[in-house]
């Protein structure tokens, strides 16, 4: 079902390791079932493990329960949303990064109200 959805959606449980990621067809980042079970830090560019370290102690120690970013990669233009995860008490239990090419959201113009005929 999630595989169906225009976006990228990777799960990374508390121990910092991959446990979920969607195969739709539109992926941004390419992944392989090999992520499952690695380190999160292990499945970013070096230059941005930083980053992703600091959000995910952000949201550990409760400082943020989300973080946008948005990316220009040629024609396409990369929206990635980080969204901490909680059980009802607030208890961190992972995060969510939701991963979307926008390019074709941001071209549209005027109004569409009807359904289009095939």
């Amino acid at each position: 079902m999630l595989d169906t959805l225009p976006l990228d959606i990777t799960f990374v449980g508390k121990d910092d390791t991959v446990r979920y990621f969607s195969q739709g067809s539109e992926r941004v980042f390419p992944r392989t079932k090999a992520i499952i079970g690695r380190k999160v830090a292990n499945c970013h560019p070096p230059a941005s493990v930083h980053i992703v370290e600091g959000i995910i102690e952000d949201f550990k120690s409760g400082k943020k329960d989300h973080e946008d970013f948005w990316i220009r990669m040629g024609e396409t233009f990369v929206y990635i949303r980080y969204f901490a995860v909680r059980d009802e008490a607030g208890e961190y239990l992972g995060v969510l990064e939701v991963t979307q090419d926008i390019a074709p959201i941001q071209a549209i113009t005027g109004e569409k109200r009807l359904v289009s005929r095939a």
